[in-house]
């Protein structure tokens, strides 16, 4: 059974950074492109960032470029999503995905974990 849990999300202010993270079960990591999606109340879901099976790739949605930054760590199984100068409009559920052969902006994505909140105070 694949279990993706993604930690870290809170109450932060206008400016501050979060890093969340996202550990697997029953998947063999290495094998799967991973991405990080997050959906505001009354939204669609949107592609946040994502990284390839190696870590050599990376996209960012254009409202996120300069501000986080999405990484893996083969070795410990876990992909990070470290988010920057924070802003009110990013306050969303972030969600991990993973997909072996999806890649970048695609809700077409296997497997999903459950979320985690994220919130911004202005």
């Amino acid at each position: 059974q694949v279990q993706l849990v993604e930690s870290g999300g809170g109450l932060v202010q206008a400016g501050g950074s979060l890093r969340l993270s996202c550990a697997h079960s029953g998947i063999t990591f290495i094998r799967y492109n991973m991405a990080w999606f997050r959906q505001a109340p009354g939204k669609e879901r949107e592609f946040v960032a994502g990284i390839s099976k190696s870590g050599g790739s990376t996209s960012y949605a254009d409202s996120v470029k300069g501000r986080f930054t999405i990484s893996r760590d083969n070795a410990k199984n876990t992909v990070s999503l470290q988010m920057n100068s924070l802003k009110s409009e990013d306050t969303a559920v972030y969600y991990c995905a993973a997909d072996r052969n999806r890649y970048g902006n695609s809700l077409d994505y296997t497997y999903w974990g459950q979320g985690t909140q994220v919130t911004v105070s202005s």
